[in-house]
């Protein structure tokens, strides 16, 4: 059975997406930026945004940070990484996934610094 989960997120209708999908045990988060008034925080608030909406995403799928495996980290200045980091290490820290982070030229949104995505497992 497959659940779709939407935030209501601007270029979910658009692009044809949803925010999660959980099917059985799974759960996959789509990369997702801060919101609109994160925007204009630095990199740590963006992250620290970010991770609480894919939160929320894992919440309504029956899951929680917790069940995360991997996350994908895409940043658009590697030099922002100890910033991204120490965000990204107060959700995860005690949970420990695996990640990846890469730079990228841009991102959907110009004002946005940092998208992650999420992979979770509700064992």
């Amino acid at each position: 059975m497959r659940q779709n989960i939407d935030s209501g997120g601007q270029w979910e209708d658009s692009h044809g997406y949803s925010r999660a999908v959980r099917v059985g045990s799974m759960v996959w988060v789509a990369g997702t930026i801060a919101g609109p008034a994160a925007l204009e925080e630095g990199p740590e608030g963006q992250t620290a945004d970010a991770l609480a909406r894919i939160e929320r995403a894992l919440e309504e799928a029956g899951a929680s940070l917790h069940h995360v495996v991997r996350t994908v980290v895409y940043v658009v200045d590697i030099e922002e990484t100890p910033a991204i980091s120490r965000a990204h290490r107060r959700a995860f820290g005690g949970i420990r996934p695996v990640s990846t982070l890469v730079e990228v030229s841009a991102l959907a949104d110009p004002r946005a610094v940092v998208e992650i995505q999420a992979d979770a497992v509700i064992a």
